[in-house]
């Protein structure tokens, strides 16, 4: 992230939504990513909700604590279609799913990861295919157990290195976008309506 983009976050409510998602979400926002996931305060939760109501951007609640809410917020056509593609049914598969529905994913996957964040248990690699990781990234973490990748940006990369920094670029880029309309004054119900209409 350049100077310029420090020296505006530095001027601005980092605590605020709308500055949150443009931190954690401007790949989804614009449209070059199907899914991101979002840590907002519990107090804020309704906030995210209206932010996002009408602007093509599905909002499910991963886990709620009585200090942080964090979402799966995801464009529900594109994330269908990636969960239906043969290489993403067959590592579900593996992870012990059979109703391959988005519905039924995200509800199992809801219980899986609270299960791991309250009890322990077992990390839910499907949150890596819910969050659009090409399949060979998941199964590399997964065989890897988080080790010997190739290079760590939004996440671990197993394969085509140089494809994926030139993606992380991208995303880094929509990041400092949307900081600098937000720093300019737009708010982020703007900025959504103004990258929806290229990202539908």
């Amino acid at each position: 992230m350049c100077q310029e983009i420090f020296r505006m976050m530095g001027t601005m409510n980092q605590d605020s939504v709308e500055f949150q998602l443009a931190l954690q979400c401007a790949p989804l926002i614009t449209g070059i990513k199907i899914s991101n996931l979002l840590m907002v305060a519990a107090e804020n939760e309704d906030l995210v909700m209206d932010l996002v109501q009408g602007s093509g951007i599905t909002c499910f609640c991963v886990m709620r604590t009585t200090k942080k809410t964090a979402f799966l917020l995801y464009r529900k056509a594109k994330l269908e279609a990636y969960i239906f593609k043969p290489e993403v049914q067959q590592l579900l598969r593996k992870l012990g799913y059979e109703d391959f529905s988005l519905e039924n994913v995200l509800h199992s996957f809801r219980k899986k990861y609270q299960a791991h964040m309250n009890q322990g248990k077992q990390f839910p690699h499907e949150m890596g295919l819910l969050l659009g990781y090409p399949v060979e990234d998941v199964v590399g973490f997964m065989e890897n157990n988080g080790k010997n990748y190739l290079y760590s940006g939004y996440w671990k990369v197993y394969a085509d290195k140089e494809g994926k920094q030139r993606l992380f670029e991208k995303y880094e880029y929509a990041r400092e976008n949307l900081i600098q309309l937000l720093h300019y004054g737009l708010k982020m119900t703007e900025i959504i309506d103004i990258c929806g209409c290229t990202a539908a």
